[in-house]
Order: structure tokens, then sequence, then C-alpha cells
């Protein structure tokens, strides 16, 4: 009985081990279907509301405040404030967080802010004055120009 158990150990032993499986090569990361939800969300209602010149600003690798940015223009300090009443309201009414929104009192330029995607909604004058398309479709990567080096000699004084 004592010479059994040590064969069964010695087969268990033998067995061959699997290799383990490689791992899967990362896919690139995708948007998240929310945040594309929501920019749809907030391009229909700006399009509803029959906002001028909208434009949408990818910010990845820009910032990391949002991942959207979305600037439209209405003709009016009233339709700029109405345009983002509805905002906020269907953004509420579509189970998310209640959006921050600023300057709504002046109604120049309104900012919503609904997480990953935000808002600005201008006056013409207004929005051409900030130009905010400008700065934020600038290419920020860094330039690739190594640095000079300035060689300093150290001077060596004798006694």
């Amino acid at each position: 009985m004592a010479k059994a158990a040590p064969a069964k150990a010695k087969a268990k032993s033998a067995k061959p081990q699997a290799a383990a499986p490689a791992p899967r090569p990362k896919k690139p990361k995708a948007a998240a279907p929310q945040q594309d939800a929501l920019l749809k969300l907030v391009l229909t209602s700006l399009d509803d509301d029959k906002a001028e010149d909208v434009s949408t600003i990818s910010l990845a690798g820009k910032s990391s405040v949002a991942d959207y940015l979305v600037i439209a223009s209405g003709r009016s300090t009233r339709q700029v404030a109405t345009m983002a009443q509805h905002l906020r309201d269907k953004i509420k009414a579509s189970g998310r967080r209640v959006p921050s929104v600023e300057g709504l009192e002046r109604a120049d330029w309104v900012l919503v802010d609904a997480g990953d995607v935000v808002a600005h909604l201008f006056r013409p004058e207004v929005r051409s004055f900030y130009n905010l398309e400008k700065m934020w479709s600038a290419d920020l990567t860094p330039t690739a120009e190594p640095a000079k080096r300035r060689k300093v000699s150290a001077k060596v004084q004798t006694a």
C-alpha cells in the first residue's frame, strides 16, 4: 500500500502542463457609448433650437476637462438663454446629473457643463471676439526639436 501512493504522485507530476494562453492585444479605446449619446443629445437640442454655426471639437489628448467641446451661436441673448435652458432640461430629463450653467443672466456667453460634453453658447459678436475654435483646435503636441545645450568649461585654478 505504501508503494502505490508514490506511484500516483509520480503519475500526476509527469502530466504535461498546459501553456497559459497569450494575453489578447488591447484594442484602441473608443469613446464610450454614453459620451456619444450625450454628444448626440446636445447636438440634437441645439439643432431643435435653431443654433447657428455649431462646431464640435474633440478634446482627446488636449484636456482632461471634458471629451467634447460644442460651440454654437444664437441670434440674440433671448435665443442663447433659451437654448441653454432647453439643453439643461433635456440633459436632466435623460437621467443624467443636472448640468452646471454659467452666464445665463446676461446670455452673451453661456456655458453648459454636462461633464463629458461642455457647450459654449454665444451671441455672434462675442463668439468672434473670443474665438474659442482657434484656441482649442490648435495642435498642442510638443515640438520634437532638441534643446540646445551650452557647454560650460570649468577653469581650474592652480595655486
